[in-house]
């Protein structure tokens, strides 16, 4: 599958990315079969440096079926180069991953609770039993 997307470059710590057309299973910064344009993060939004595109290219290997990934797709509806992708919804990014996990177990230790409550009584009920049964086969033996 063709898809376009943001290949890495320039220096540590100052990323420079190029937009290209690649196969998805190479891997990011590897082969690709077009370069499309580049787009640099560091820039001021609204400097027109920040991003350079090959508009006709780019509607040429849409036509062709290549998937821009979400990050090339909001570049390409910034540009007006295609609509605009939707906003993704995740209420948890904003919540710290300590604090998740804290969530998650709150959620589950009512179900916990009860489910330890249970086998206390059922090892109550059983221990006489097996003490029991345990009794017998000695006097058998003897």
């Amino acid at each position: 599958m063709l898809k376009l997307r943001l290949s890495m470059g320039g220096t540590k710590k100052r990323p420079v990315y190029k937009i290209v057309v690649a196969d998805s299973r190479f891997s990011r910064d590897g082969r690709f079969i077009e370069k499309l344009g580049f787009f640099n993060p560091l820039m001021p939004k609204d400097k027109k440096e920040r991003v350079g595109l090959a508009e006709e290219r780019i509607k040429y290997w849409l036509g062709q079926g290549a998937q821009p990934t979400t990050r090339v797709a909001r570049i390409l509806g910034e540009n007006q180069i295609m609509p605009m992708p939707e906003k993704g919804n995740n209420p948890q990014k904003a919540i710290p991953k300590k604090d998740r996990k804290k969530e998650e177990k709150s959620k589950d230790e009512p179900k916990e609770e009860k489910k330890v409550e249970a086998p206390k009584e059922e090892k109550k009920a059983e221990a006489p039993k097996e003490e029991k049964k345990a009794e017998a086969p000695k006097e058998e033996k003897k």
